[in-house]
């Protein structure tokens, strides 16, 4: 007889690479964005926008890899002093840890004599394994990982900060804010469209959540560009 396999992916399996991702793509945007058009109704020429773009897009790729790369090292860190206490408990204390796990099991809704079987049989199967998962939620799909982190943020904030310095580029000068200004707010919808479609939320509300904000922000710098510019 054949078998039949079983597979599911939830949305929790995505989380990790799908917040860096959405984030970075999403800041790259925004703030390439903002900063294209405050320096354009400042009323500086293409060049200018051009390089301040640029300059924008290298020194956020890279403070957003470090940021990322700072703070997903940080829950790193924080992830192995917990495994390597829990392994010196389980060591020096394996009865206590056992009556913790059949203490976890039964909060979830086991009965004592079934708690202890579950928790005894996985103890004996992998004891850290067992308490990282279920007294510490550490496990392989939501465990910290810092350099994919960094690299994924790094390269999504690119790929989010070119699409305003190409309409930069091919737009007139007179209509740089005119042109990247709707064009921005239409990506922006949709990435948020699809970040939400990807973690299985509502399209619409993530579209519109991600448009208002970058409408705010290239809103407040095209004021600071035009109160602060130098070109009548």
């Amino acid at each position: 007889m054949s078998r039949l396999t079983h597979s599911e992916l939830h949305m929790v399996h995505r989380i990790g690479w799908l917040r860096a991702a959405v984030l970075g793509a999403n800041d790259g945007l925004v703030s390439t964005s903002s900063l294209v058009v405050g320096v354009a109704a400042a009323g500086s020429g293409r060049p200018e926008v051009l390089v301040a773009g640029l300059a924008g897009l290298v020194a956020g790729a890279m403070s957003m890899a470090a940021g990322e790369y700072v703070s997903v090292s940080s829950q790193t860190d924080a992830e192995r002093a917990d495994l390597q206490r829990e392994t010196r408990e389980l060591a020096e204390t394996p009865d206590l840890e056992l009556e913790e796990l059949t203490t976890i099991y039964m909060a979830r809704g086991l009965d004592r004599p079934l708690a202890e079987q579950v928790a005894a049989q996985l103890t004996q199967h992998d004891a850290l394994g067992a308490h990282a998962r279920d007294e510490l939620g550490i496990s392989d799909t939501v465990a910290a990982r810092p350099v994919q982190a960094a690299i994924v943020s790094a390269l999504t904030f690119a790929v989010g900060a070119v699409v305003p310095l190409i309409v930069a580029l091919l737009a007139a000068p007179s209509q740089i804010v005119a042109t990247v200004v709707p064009l921005t707010l239409v990506a922006l919808g949709v990435l948020g469209g699809l970040g939400a479609q990807a973690g299985g939320a509502a399209v619409l509300r993530g579209a519109l959540r991600v448009g208002f904000w970058g409408a705010l922000a290239m809103g407040a710098t095209a004021a600071v560009g035009m109160l602060f510019g130098v070109a009548a």
